[in-house]
């Protein structure tokens, strides 16, 4: 029975496909909408399947939606190969070509067994439409947009280019296209194999940055912001800035290379600090030599003549701004404070040569977490050297090297420059080493002169010192003797004075 009536209702539907688009100019307008909306709500009832359109840009001031990215990025890494019809695009930040599904491809995934379809259109008004079954809305909505969006971002922080960006003057940062930080493509090529470094000190870090990245959920369970601080000090040339080249390789991670000089307030510090993205570094170098960050503030001593100031000047030379008025208390508050936890995965990154010149309390535990020393070559560097200029790892004048190496010290940088013969390109590794002694022995020479005028500089201020003590001290005796001898004479006169009065009376 159930079939008979499906077979004599079948034709009329067809039927009335036919004739409504005849008869639909003849039925007024409201009436129109309610048998669409019927006829919809009929095919939704028969129809098993759901659906979820993404559109590309938002309403609201017309922004592209990030899921709508992250599905395209997605639908590339994970259901390209499954498509007849592609499309390659490159984008702006990127420097690899983005291959995805091109328009009216449709192509099916599986998220927990569950099966689904994606459908691309790709015109003036892009949108994907994703399709599943009605009893697995829960899951399609609770848990596979979410891996989506998760998986979408990931596959685009892998494919984008990396940035080093800097800071500009606030006077710049209003007007058409201005930005509070501008930005070239990050293409350094240090990583850790190539840093010369102790490999155990090199492992460390290695785990340290590794822990790091994947501790969200504890820094969470803890009540920490997802943030880490590394303080790089040792000699000039020792490779700080080389490390951290490579800690934003190994992490993948933008470089936000902050001047402090360019920032006048703690309040521009601060909306500096919003404007960065997670997954970045933010560097701070030669960070004692930035600012005076005491909370004591010197003065600048000001000129003795005004006019002599003012002749200096070139023409339309601007007037110098008024100091900075940025505090040790607003870098603090940058680094560990409320603002610290905007955002998520950064890691905040200072150098200097000098360790001791540095506040206590903005290096301590908390806002530096790992102080690493980079210090002079050692024999483990030195082999790590060797590797990468000259593809050597051992060789039969290692052990001079090695005892040069411990008798005076010297930079990786200097070492590296030892290796580098740039007479020839012929000369073989043998040559290069015989270089770099010869480099050392030099440097040894003169650590060995400097350390003798160092002495007979510092024997000549101790004599010198002596000397003065011992002009002070007979200056000191005969300052005493006269003012004894003063002393003597005035009581001879009081005494005298005491007589004639005395002789007078009587």
């Amino acid at each position: 029975m159930g079939a008979e009536s499906w077979a004599g209702i079948a034709p009329t539907i067809v039927s009335l496909f036919f004739l409504y688009p005849m008869v639909k100019d003849h039925i007024p307008f409201q009436l129109r909408n309610y048998v669409a909306t019927l006829f919809h709500k009929v095919l939704s009832f028969f129809n098993p399947y759901a659906v979820i359109t993404i559109q590309e840009y938002r309403a609201e001031y017309w922004q592209r939606d990030e899921l709508y990215t992250a599905a395209q990025a997605y639908l590339s890494s994970a259901c390209s190969s499954l498509a007849c019809k592609l499309k390659a695009e490159l984008s702006q930040d990127s420097d690899t070509p983005l291959v995805t599904i091109d328009n009216y491809e449709e192509v099916p995934d599986t998220f927990k067994g569950v099966k689904v379809w994606w459908y691309a259109c790709m015109q003036s008004n892009k949108f994907y439409r994703l399709t599943f079954h009605k009893r697995h809305r829960n899951l399609i909505e609770g848990e596979y947009l979410k891996h989506i969006l998760k998986q979408g971002r990931d596959v685009t922080l892998r494919r984008r280019q990396r940035r080093l960006f800097t800071n500009s003057p606030s006077s710049k940062w209003y007007g058409y296209r201005s930005s509070v930080w501008s930005h070239v493509a990050f293409e350094h090529p240090a990583t850790f194999d190539t840093i010369a470094m102790d490999p155990e000190k090199k492992r460390e870090i290695i785990d340290d940055l590794v822990t790091f990245r994947e501790g969200k959920e504890y820094y969470k369970q803890i009540g920490k912001a997802w943030k880490r601080g590394y303080l790089l000090y040792g000699p000039p040339g020792t490779g700080k800035s080389t490390m951290i080249a490579a800690i934003a390789n190994f992490m993948e991670y933008d470089v936000y290379d902050l001047e402090l000089t360019a920032v006048k307030t703690n309040t521009e510090l601060r909306k500096i600090f919003i404007e960065t993205t997670g997954k970045s570094i933010i560097v701070i170098e030669d960070i004692d030599c930035s600012l005076d960050l005491t909370g004591k503030r010197k003065e600048k001593k000001k000129e003795k003549d005004d006019d002599e100031k003012e002749s200096k000047k070139l023409p339309g030379m601007e007037e110098k701004e008024e100091n900075s008025k940025l505090t040790l208390s607003g870098l603090l508050n940058f680094i560990d404070g409320l603002w610290s936890a905007c955002g998520g995965e950064r890691i905040v990154i200072f150098t200097t040569n000098h360790l001791e010149k540095l506040d206590p309390a903005l290096i301590r535990r908390g806002r530096m977490d790992m102080h690493i020393e980079l210090s002079y070559c050692t024999f483990e560097a030195f082999k790590v050297l060797a590797k990468n200029y000259l593809r050597v790892e051992k060789h039969d004048l290692f052990d001079t090297i090695q005892t040069l190496l411990g008798e005076v010290n010297m930079t990786p940088a200097d070492v590296a420059e030892g290796l580098m013969l740039k007479k020839s390109r012929n000369k073989d590794a043998g040559a290069c080493l015989e270089n770099l002694i010869k480099v050392i022995e030099v440097a040894k020479e003169e650590a060995k002169r400097k350390a003798e005028l160092e002495e007979l500089a510092a024997k000549q201020k101790e004599e010198k010192s002596k000397e003065e003590a011992k002009q002070k001290e007979e200056k000191s005796n005969e300052e005493a003797k006269q003012k004894e001898e003063k002393s003597n004479e005035e009581a001879k006169i009081e005494e005298k004075e005491l007589a004639t009065t005395v002789d007078g009376i009587n």
